[in-house]
């Protein structure tokens, strides 16, 4: 394989790797916050506003996994 074909295929893996921690952060996040809704139905307003705020963050950290990956693809950082 040549260094072009390896890059690229972190590139993909990191993008994989982040889309799918991302995906079960939320889907854990949000089936904790439906389950704390049922129990309590009066703490569904501010916990709402957290899970929206968390869901937010966790997908930033996906965003800046494609843009480091973007980042290696195209302005590879070890070429000599």
């Amino acid at each position: 394989m040549t260094d072009t074909a390896i890059i690229a295929l972190t590139c993909g893996l990191i993008i994989a790797f982040a889309a799918i921690a991302a995906a079960f952060g939320i889907s854990i996040m949000s089936a904790k916050y439906l389950e704390a809704s049922a129990r309590q139905p009066e703490l569904m307003n501010p916990l709402r506003t957290n899970v929206l705020i968390l869901a937010g963050l966790v997908d930033a950290v996906y965003l800046i996994a494609v843009g480091i990956s973007v980042m290696f693809a195209f302005v590879n950082p070890f070429v000599k």
